[in-house]
Formats: structure tokens, sequence, C-alpha cells
């Protein structure tokens, strides 16, 4: 008969690499994606809605190592409300802001108004990141823990 109770042990054990074990991996590997598009041509532009396997098949667009792991975007346009003609360009960073904050405003840049993000993960400028909370994570680990310990 098997029993259905775990040791405190091996719960914690669990728990802690159930919390730290994605925040390691994330800090191995860095990556960006890299591309360019102008106006409805393209891939690049927003609403950027390819994962990273959709990456690797589409043509014109890679996920780049990225050093740094500062990832950017800027949009290029004439009037930024104007979608026409708009330019979309994603890269990696050779360096982040210097106070490490990552953020979005509009700014010059090789003497052109750009609107530019800067953001530190692994493909983070390809869309907005959905990350558990460590502390909603435990939580979770802790009721399912629960149930095989009673």
């Amino acid at each position: 008969m098997v029993s259905k109770k775990l040791t405190p042990i091996f719960t914690l054990t669990i728990i802690l690499c159930a919390t730290f074990l994605p925040h390691t991996v994330e800090g191995i590997l860095k990556r960006c994606v890299q591309c360019r598009s102008r106006g409805e041509l393209g891939s690049c532009k927003d609403k950027f809605t390819m994962n990273a396997t959709q990456i690797a098949e589409e043509h014109g667009v890679e996920a780049v190592p990225c050093a740094s792991g500062w990832c950017g975007k800027i949009i290029e346009s004439q009037n930024l409300n104007n979608e026409y003609g708009t330019a979309t360009q994603r890269m990696c960073l050779q360096r982040g802001p210097d106070d490490y904050e990552e953020r979005c405003s509009n700014t010059i840049w090789n003497y052109k108004k750009v609107y530019i993000c800067f953001c530190l993960g692994d493909l983070c400028n390809a869309s907005t990141r959905t990350t558990l909370p460590s502390i909603t994570l435990l939580i979770v680990i802790g009721f399912v823990g629960r149930w095989f310990i009673l």
C-alpha cells in the first residue's frame, strides 16, 4: 500500500524549487526578438502575438541571444498617432538605461522622434509577460502540498 503522506522536508524542497527555479532559468537565458516592419508589411508591428516557436518559423523575425538582457522596441513615425508609414523595430540593446528601470517614452533617436521601450527579460519585447508572482505560487503550492499531506 502506498502512503499519500509526504514528509515535510520533501514538501519544503518542492516549494523552494518551484519558487526559485523559474527565476534561475530566466537568469540563464536572455533572448530578444529582432525584427523590423514598416506600415502593414512584415510581422514585427504591434500587436505582436508570436510565441518562441512561431518566431523561429517566421521569415525576418528572430529570437537572438542578448548578453545585456535588455530588449527594446522602437516605433518610428512622422506622427506617432498615425499608423500609416509607422516603422517598428525590436532588438537587443548593448546596455539598459542607467537607472535600471523598464519603461516606455517618447524621445529622439538617430535624429528622429520615436517611441521607445526598454525591458529586461527573456523575449520581453515580444509581448506582455504573464508570470505568476512568487507569493501566489507559494500559496498554490501550499494548498496542493496540504492535499497530499492530509
